[in-house]
């Protein structure tokens, strides 16, 4: 990558010879927010000129001096900027000059060159004409706000609220029903299980901007409801960039903490990978492994024991403070230094790394029952697990771009990787009540070590061509990705302790445990769309049509190595660390340690997944009076699900009775989504917009296996859904959407907005994570379709600046929305009778209940101060969630929701300089100090902790310099 760079340098600096300075900018339609491609723009009284491209844009090489530059085009009033300042050797940027109509011939209009600050005018031109509810944030406002990631300028936009401070939720839904794409193409996260892309990976600095769509068009995927989410790389940079930062963050609770916990860990940890320290030894992929029990020598034995690595437990070291930073940059080239030609390379580079540390000394996870008394309503503890929890995260992201274009096409080429590493270590006390059901009571002291390694590499090949001014317009797409997720060595150990005794016991904390989890994906994406443009009643109309193609393949297996004792356990101290040491292997007494494998043949934790999507759709937008435009379109998607897997008892020889899928059809479905978008234009500045669509939400690859996948922490499973019990079948189908949307929304100079929207939703077949009642001696989740649902909500949405109060106070401004929302869930037979079973006395349980992952309100409020003069934006941000219903209960066990997490974040950003270059960020998180935290529920009972952490507050300081 060095020596591209260079050559790329050395390329650069050859082509800026002469020593010319540059004119760039771009050209938009004032009423409709569009680019204007062909718009002539010439140095006043010369012949010296370019047309704009395809994206409106244009680059004009001229000698050092002031110009007035004359921008026209036909039916559009010409426009004339003055005093155009051009320097040697730079740019000259002018951002967006917006042109008008010429319908009463006013001939030419005068502007003064100077850096527009009207971005915000220009989101509002874009919202107020796209054809979905829409709302977004623009490059320009991400560099004045001095957001350094994406995921920081994301929470600024409408009806959008930040979880884990990685993944976006819309209007309060959860991750099923919230997609993210990357340059409108849907590629996976380093979470495989998530639809959320995580945002915090990407520089602010290399996105062109961040738009969120409320609701389907035809041309969207289709399998997203509350919103979809596309983050648009920058391809072309106006300017030459070149931008590095470095940022520290400080929590009095995590950091420079000697209480830390961690192992060893490898030499290459701090790259975000290991370097095979924590590799499966060779030797136990064998399909039989030494054991005392089949005829291995003692030698052999403890050979292979030997082989393992011997740390159990966790250790204590001391915690650093988290560090961020990231290098970009880019810059376009113009081919040809005749003005008259345009063809232009443009290329960005990108390198990130982030590391942080995070101790919670005061973690609880908790498993509460319901009495069989029904006079006694408070909750019984079935176990509680209490102590600390460390995480050390690891991310590396590189990012390349390079782009061809001419006035009529554009071929750009992006390459991206990111390595994720992350290291936990967990150290808790066990209480295990015998009054619960199917509990054996016990108190156990636990450590565990885990450590989880993420890759994701992806490409995007993506053509633009407008064929002259015919009016058509194509895009194609064509995006692979590679990502893995491994757990190497997940190690849990924990000492059961008795009155007269400590020792390890399968009925109580369980047998010491290994395990290695690992999967492999590959994602092919690839999508045509052609667009004409045409007259319909003589107004202007848009036929649009397209085909894609998505592919995926998932390969996933985990294998499981328990502790076992061939003579009877004697301990002299309980350090987990010197469990594996040479006296208590065998065939030494006591203990005779030796490694069983858990892992049958054929593995039923073992599957191989697929999907094929094929879509094709067609919509029209056209006017059908001047003030009132229509958007139809349908979609088809043929989506095809296959699987590979077993269950346990096929595994282990019953194959009567067990269940084996070779590549079998799990999901089949040819789907037919309608959309129509009607937007009434009240006057220049107000819509009212109506909006019909269906959607839909699919299982993913672990929902629909066999898989069972135990979080060690927490000691809780979740359980793929083709497992069946007395009150499920294992038959799992996807969830149809139907959504209906009106809003009002006026627009005001300065990115003021107002809007208010009604939003109407039914669901049927919703798929939630429901607690297995039959698995009563464990904790185990599955997700399952239950009764058909419905919501209704109302969102208010309003930023507006208090300069109408007084002239002194015009640089602050108010931002906030507020979304309401109720949901309901006709519960099925057997979720009702359940719940009756267990009802208490003077409760009345209806057959009907929340929505699991549905926010009942969301709150998003924002004081911002912003002076460009004096280069400063700071503000004070606020957001909070209502109580959403989480896992849904089984009647013995109540409901868990996740409490409402009060998010009070200061942000201050302040330009140094005469020139601007260096900008100084300083942030505090988590200002009230609030926990996140999940409780079970039940009726007139006392809330009790299913999880609970507390992050802190967090204070952090960055710098970034622009050379």
């Amino acid at each position: 990558m060095k020596n591209v760079l260079l050559i790329l340098l050395v390329f650069n600096s050859l082509v800026v010879f002469s020593q010319k300075g540059t004119i760039r900018g771009t050209v938009i339609e004032d009423a409709t927010g569009e680019t204007v491609i062909g718009a002539s723009v010439v140095i006043k009284n010369t012949i010296n000129g370019v047309s704009t491209d395809l994206d409106g844009q244009f680059s004009l090489q001229v000698e050092e001096g002031t110009y007035d530059l004359v921008v026209s085009y036909i039916s559009f009033e010409s426009l004339t900027i003055q005093s155009v300042i051009v320097k040697s050797g730079e740019v000259t940027l002018l951002n967006n000059i917006r042109m008008r109509e010429n319908s009463l011939q006013l001939g030419e209009v005068m502007i003064t060159a100077t850096a527009t600050r009207k971005s915000e005018a220009a989101i509002n031109t874009m919202k107020k004409k796209s054809v979905s509810m829409m709302d977004g944030i623009s490059a320009e406002k991400m560099k004045m706000t001095g957001d350094a990631t994406a995921v920081e300028a994301a929470k600024r936009v409408t009806g959008v609220s930040i979880e884990g401070g990685k993944y976006v939720y819309v209007r309060g839904l959860g991750d099923r029903y919230t997609k993210v794409t990357l340059n409108e193409v849907d590629i996976p996260g380093l979470d495989p299980d998530k639809n959320s892309l995580q945002m915090d990976i990407f520089p602010s600095n290399l996105i062109d901007n961040i738009v969120v769509s409320k609701n389907f068009t035809a041309d969207m995927p289709a399998d997203f409801t509350g919103g979809i989410m596309n983050i648009e790389t920058k391809a072309f940079p106006e300017e030459e960039l070149f931008t590095v930062s470095a940022g520290f963050s400080y929590n009095p609770q995590m950091h420079f903490n000697s209480d830390f916990i961690s192992s060893e860990g490898s030499s290459t940890d701090f790259l975000g990978f290991d370097d095979g320290t924590r590799a499966l030894p060779e030797n136990a992929k064998a399909a039989v492994i030494p054991t005392p029990y089949n005829g291995a020598t003692p030698e052999q034995v403890n050979s292979f024991v030997n082989e393992f690595n011997p740390e159990l437990g966790a250790t204590k070291q001391t915690s650093l403070m988290d560090f961020s930073g990231s290098l970009s940059y880019g810059n376009q080239i113009k081919l040809n230094s005749d003005n008259s030609k345009n063809p232009k390379l443009g290329y960005i580079f990108s390198l990130s790394y982030k590391t942080d540390y995070k101790y919670y000394d005061d973690v609880t996870y908790g498993e509460y029952q319901r009495k069989s008394d029904p006079n006694d309503n408070e909750l019984v503890s079935a176990n509680l697990q209490e102590g600390v929890l460390a995480e050390k995260n690891v991310l590396v992201g590189a990012l390349a771009g390079v782009a061809y274009k001419t006035n009529l096409s554009k071929v750009r080429l992006t390459v991206m990787h990111l390595q994720n590493g992350e290291s936990k270590a967990g150290q808790f006390k066990i209480d295990n009540n015998p009054e619960g059901v199917g509990q054996s009571g016990y108190f156990a002291e636990s450590n565990n070590l885990e450590y989880n390694q993420r890759t994701l590499s992806n490409l995007l090949l993506n053509g633009t061509h407008r064929i002259n001014t015919s009016g058509w317009e194509i895009d194609w797409r064509v995006s692979p990705t590679y990502s893995t997720s491994n757990d190497p060595d997940v190690r849990s150990t924990a000492f059961t302790q008795t009155a007269t005794d400590t020792f390890f016991a399968a009925g109580g904390g369980g047998l010491p445990s290994r395990i290695w989890r690992s999967l492999q994906e590959v994602n092919v994406t690839s999508k045509i769309d052609l667009t004409k443009d045409y007259k319909l009643w003589d107004e202007d109309a848009k036929l649009k049509f397209g085909v894609s193609h998505n592919y995926k393949n998932r390969n996933y297996e985990i294998l499981r190595y328990d502790v076992q004792f061939f003579y009877p356990q004697q301990w002299n101290d309980y350090d987990p660390n010197n469990i594996l040491t040479a006296e208590n292997l065998y065939p030494n007494r006591p203990n005779g340690i030796f490694y069983q494998s858990g892992n049958a043949d054929p593995n039923p934790n073992a599957y191989e997944s697929s999907v094929n999507n094929t879509a094709v759709y067609i919509s029209n937008e056209f006017s059908i009076t001047p003030n009132l435009k229509s958007i139809v379109g349908i979609r088809a998607e043929n989506y095809v699900q296959k699987h590979t897997g077993r269950d346990i008892a096929y595994a282990t020889g019953d194959e009567v009775n067990g269940k084996n899928l070779e590549d079998e059809k799990v999901l089949e479905s040819l789907d037919f989504f309608p959309s129509i978008n009607l937007i009434y234009a009240i006057a220049e500045e107000q819509n009212l917009r109506f909006a019909f669509s269906q959607t839909i939400a699919r299982p993913s690859f672990k929902e629909l296996s066999f898989a069972q996948i135990l979080d060690p922490i927490s000691n809780r499973s979740f359980n793929g859904s083709l497992f069946t019990y007395s009150d499920w079948d294992g038959e799992l189908v996807v969830t149809n959407v139907n959504n209906i949307d009106f809003r009002w929304e006026k627009f005001m100079e300065r990115g003021q907005i107002l809007s208010a929207s009604l939003f109407y939703k039914t669901f049927k077949n919703p798929i939630e994570l429901v607690r297995i009642p039959e698995q009563q001696t464990s904790t185990e989740f599955q997700p399952r379709n239950v009764g058909d649902g419905q919501l209704l909500g109302l969102e208010l949405e309003a930023t507006k600046s208090l300069a109408f109060i007084s002239e002194k106070i015009q640089n602050f401004s108010v931002s906030g929305n507020l979304t309401l929302v109720q949901s309901r869930i006709d519960m099925t037979d057997r979720e009702y009778n359940a719940r009756k079973e267990y009802e208490r006395t003077g409760e009345s349980i209806k057959n009907y209940r929340p929505m699991a992952g549905q926010a009942p309100y969301v709150v998003n409020f924002g004081l911002s101060y912003g002076d460009v003069e004096k280069g400063i934006q700071t503000g004070l941000f606020y957001n909070v969630k209502g109580a959403a219903l989480q896992i849904v209960g089984s009647g013995l066990t109540p409901d868990v929701f996740q409490d409402p997490f009060h998010s009070l974040n200061f942000g201050f950003n302040k330009k140094l300089g005469e020139d601007r270059k260096t900008a100084i960020d300083i942030k505090i998180a988590n200002i009230l100090n609030d926990k996140v935290e999940s409780v079970f529920k039940s009726y007139e009972a006392a809330d009790q902790i299913f999880s609970s952490l507390n992050p802190g507050i967090t204070f952090g300081i960055g710098i970034t310099h622009k050379f």
